[in-house]
Order: structure tokens, then C-alpha cells, then sequence
């Protein structure tokens, strides 16, 4: 079935998820408050990342948008402006929204609102944490389910990356200063915009059976100044419902960038490597005295995303029921990530109590 595609967004994300709708043979009408955006994404990005512009691809200033009948609408806007916009969206009635990682700024405004909403209508709701539908992260998950690792003893996640990579996307943008990058309570910085490994950590720790998490200690460096207000490196100490602990990590400063993983047991490990090589991932299997076994996945970047739209027509399809990447993992995240800064800023644990709900008042100090 061909989805009939609304973006609202025309930047890096935007792009990419423009493409891969195009790749399924997908309508795609894309959308943007700024009309210079829309000619960027028509003059420069597109052709420059796929080769030649694709004519198929409507363009609207958002006043202009059209509203209704859309299959699948994706916001790829700044995290601040995601549940606004997720709200409005859920209105139209579409069959699929997917909203971009992370879900929203750090201060949770309107998660709950969200969370109710989306739970009342017929709209699957997802949020763009792609790496968990990765082919290494599926293979890392059937190691695990095999059980030759053992009992689950730690889990350890990186994402340690120079956020200059994703300045020479958008090279529109100065610097952090000229996006939501710059600014932490806006979604951006280290806890933000890397939190794809906390969102693995959690991924994981629920294929093993341990549950949520229910407590945060982070320690942060923030970077503040009268122009930005940024985390550059964040690390995250967590223990989940049935007493797993481990540790996740996310920078914006390390250079060649490290995105690892390692789940032990006590017969063993499952470890990950996303990018070890431009254009690979790879995970690596040791169970007791046997042997390490690798395994090796070619992709490029445009993969993620077309991967991501596959995935979410299989949902709405009925072909595959609970999803990764469901609006339940994201908002989990999302209170991870809130519960790190407070931490982080007060020096002290922080404990997750989900009977609150998506709100501020599910952190307590402890």
C-alpha cells in the first residue's frame, strides 16, 4: 500500500524522511513556516544528497498545508515544538504520526496531554529512536533471547559523538547558538540530541526482562553563556524495576565518535558498534569459552529511514503488533532524560514514579 505522506519540517530530518517515503513509492507533501527552507531543501539538500530533485514532492509554507487524509504524518521540527504540532496533527486523524527524537524539551511541557490523547484516538503514534530496529541491534536481541550469555549481570551504552558532523548537515547553522542544539531545556545538548543510547539502554533492559527504569544519578558539564545553555557531556547511572544497574553515556565532544554498546552476563556478552567503519555496524557474541563471533551490516544513512517507514507501514499494516519505537518508549526516554538533568543539577538520585504519569511531578529526589 502506498502511504499518502505529510513532513512538517524541511531540514536534515525532514529530507531524509522525504527520501525514503520516496523510496516506497510514497506521496510526499513537505512542509515549513520558513519558505527559504522550502527552497533550500529544493535547490541544495535534496540534490545534493540523492543525486537530482524529485519532482513528485509537493512543497507548502505551512499556512498553506494541506490537512486531512494523510496515511502518515512525520514532524521533524525542534523538540520544543513536537507536541504542539503532534496535538494538531492527531486532529487530522492520520493512520500513523512519527514524531522526531528527542520527544520533546527537557521540561516535559504537555507530555501528559500527549500520552492521553494519543491513547483515546485510532493514530499509532511513534517517535524516531531508528537505531532500535537496526539490523545489529536485532541481531544483539537474538543473541540475548538464546540465553547463551547467561544471567543478565550490567548493561553499558555510548553515544560519544563531535556534533560537527551534524553542523556540516545543516551548514545554514553557525553554530549550537543558531538552533535548539545550543539550548538543553529545548531538547538539545549531549542528554537531547544523543539519546539514542539511553533509549537502547531501555530497549534493552526491557528484551531482558528488567523493566523500566526507576532511578537516575547523572553528573553533566554544562556549557552556559549569554548565547547557549547546553550539556556537552552527560552520563547517566540507572537502575531499572528489577534492580538491573548500568551506565549510559552521551557526549557532543568526542572525535573519532564511539557509538558502543555491551550487554554481560554472567557466560558472556553481546556487544555493538554502530558506525565502527563509514557505513557499517556490527555486533560481537562471546557465550563461555567459545569463540567471538562478529557480524558485519552494511548500510548508508538514507537505510535508517526508509528502514523507519517500512517498519511503521508494517504496524499500521497489523503485520507486527508491539513496536520499539512506540510513543510508550519514547515518553519513557523522555522522562530519563529529564530526571538526568535534574540530577545532574542538584547532585542528587532521582527516582521515576510512572502512577504520576508523563509529568514533571513523576520525578522525585530521593
Amino acid at each position: 500500500m502506498k502511504f499518502r505522506t505529510k513532513i512538517l519540517g524541511a531540514g536534515s530530518i525532514g529530507n531524509h524522511l522525504g527520501n525514503a517515503a520516496r523510496e516506497l513509492d510514497w506521496s510526499v507533501d513537505l512542509c515549513d513556516i520558513d519558505e527559504a527552507a522550502l527552497d533550500r531543501t529544493k535547490t541544495d539538500i535534496y540534490p545534493t544528497r540523492y543525486d537530482s530533485w524529485d519532482d513528485t514532492i509537493r512543497l507548502f509554507p505551512a499556512s498553506e498545508a494541506p490537512r486531512g487524509g494523510y496515511d502518515l504524518i512525520c514532524i521533524g521540527t525542534p523538540p520544543d515544538s513536537h507536541i504542539d504540532l503532534a496535538m494538531t496533527a492527531l486532529e487530522e486523524e492520520p493512520r500513523a504520526l512519527l514524531i522526531e527524537k528527542p520527544l520533546c524539551g527537557a521540561g516535559l511541557d504537555r507530555m501528559h496531554e500527549l500520552h492521553a490523547r494519543a491513547a483515546a484516538c485510532g493514530t499509532r503514534v511513534f517517535v524516531g529512536y531508528d537505531h532500535v530496529i537496526g539490523q545489529a541491534t536485532q541481531m544483539a536481541v537474538e543473541h540475548l533471547m538464546s540465553g547463551a550469555i547467561g544471567s543478565i549481570e550490567t548493561m553499558d551504552v555510548e553515544f560519544r559523538e563531535y556534533w560537527g558532523g551534524i553542523f556540516a548537515a545543516h551548514h545554514w547553522l553557525d553554530g549550537p547558538a543558531d538552533s535548539y542544539l545550543g539550548f538543553w531545556r529545548r531538547g538539545g545538548g549531549a542528554a537531547g540530541e544523543h539519546s539514542h543510547a539511553l533509549n537502547l539502554w531501555q530497549h534493552f533492559a526491557h528484551v531482558v526482562g528488567a523493566g523500566r527504569v526507576v532511578e537516575v544519578g547523572a553528573m553533566a558539564q554544562y556549557v552556559n553563556d549569554e548565547r547557549i545553555d547546553y550539556d556537552k557531556i552527560m552520563t547517566f547511572n540507572l537502575k531499572t524495576e528489577s534492580g538491573l544497574t548500568g551506565r549510559v553515556v552521551q557526549d557532543v565532544v568526542t572525535s573519532p565518535p564511539r557509538k558502543w554498546g555491551r550487554i554481560q552476563g554472567d557466560n558472556g556478552y553481546v556487544e555493538w558498534n554502530f558506525g565502527f567503519e563509514p557505513g557499517k555496524d556490527k555486533t560481537k557474541f562471546v557465550s563461555g569459552a567459545d569463540e567471538p563471533r562478529e557480524q558485519v551490516f552494511e548500510k548508508s544513512r538514507p537505510d535508517d529511514f526508509i528502514a523507519e517507514l517500512s517498519h511503521i507501514r508494517e504496524v499500521v499494516n497489523g503485520d507486527i503488533d508491539a513496536s520499539p519505537i512506540s510513543l510508550q518508549h519514547g515518553l519513557d526516554t523522555m522522562l530519563v532524560i529529564a530526571a538526568g538533568h535534574r540530577s545532574a543539577l542538584e547532585s542528587r538520585m532521582v527516582a521515576i514514579d510512572y502512577s504520576k504519569g508523563y509529568r514533571p511531578d513523576a520525578l522525585q529526589i530521593l
